[in-house]
């Protein structure tokens, strides 16, 4: 199957600490991918490096083929980024920030209508379509930044904790909206600390430790590698944790690097 996303050898350091060191990730055309690791594992950074708002200190980044650091422009024309933070502008009305953003874009008008007001409905964002943004809530500005993200339909959409605000019902809509990109043939990437919704929707998972890849794999193919038959997602988490703490201790007392 051909890559949506390939990182090679991706180092990027803030002072002397290296927040991602050496990272490969090959990522399917099509696939829901689930990133997952501990708080300052690295993830948001390679996120960050692959949407184009940080450089790396080395390391290649090809996004369908297109390398990201010689063509950022290119690359930017096919995927879409929803930080974990919502930024949208505020002195604007949802339905005037989807317009604009459509514009960006180069959405034929109508066509971009169409595709806001189907968006604000799926989110629930029609009765609130000609508010400014500046008085919404997280979740509600959450919404709003996803609308924006997908309404050029993108071929890959990086969400760095997505469901981050929102309630239930709410989440709920927006797994099934995830779930219908990914049918229609987009590539999904996705950061969350709700291990369910990796567990329930991804079709493979990464986790990374320290800016590594250190596990990755179907949950059967986690499961079979820390001998879990029937454990669930949070369990093998918790093994790859648990595994990168012994690793510490192992080089605090200068007895080397445990296997990852």
């Amino acid at each position: 199957m051909p890559s949506a996303l390939s990182v090679r050898g991706l180092v990027k350091r803030f002072g002397a600490q290296s927040a991602v060191d050496h990272l490969d990730l090959s990522i399917r055309e099509g696939e829901f991918y689930a990133l997952l690791g501990p708080n300052g594992a690295g993830k948001t950074t390679t996120l960050r490096i692959v949407a184009g708002l940080l450089s790396p200190d080395s390391g290649a980044v090809e996004v369908f083929g297109i390398d990201r650091l010689r063509d950022p422009l290119a690359a930017k024309q096919v995927m879409a980024w929803v930080p974990d933070e919502p930024t949208v502008y505020d002195k604007l009305t949802p339905a005037e920030y989807l317009a604009f953003v459509a514009a960006l874009w180069g959405i034929d008008g109508a066509a971009a209508r169409r595709r806001a007001d189907e968006l604000m409905q799926r989110l629930e964002l029609t009765p609130v379509a000609d508010q400014r943004c500046e008085g919404f809530s997280r979740g509600m500005k959450q919404k709003v930044a996803l609308a924006g993200a997908l309404i050029h339909q993108p071929r890959l959409l990086i969400l760095d904790e997505p469901l981050t605000g929102l309630d239930a019902a709410m989440a709920r809509v927006v797994k099934d909206i995830l779930g219908e990109c990914t049918a229609e043939g987009a590539t999904i990437i996705l950061t969350t600390h709700i291990l369910e919704v990796a567990e329930r929707m991804a079709d493979r998972i990464g986790i990374i430790r320290r800016g590594r890849l250190v596990a990755e794999g179907t949950m059967g193919e986690l499961r079979q590698r820390f001998e879990r038959a029937d454990g669930t997602l949070e369990e093998v988490f918790l093994d790859v944790v648990a595994e990168g703490q012994e690793t510490r201790g192992q080089d605090s007392d200068g007895q080397g690097m445990a296997a990852a």
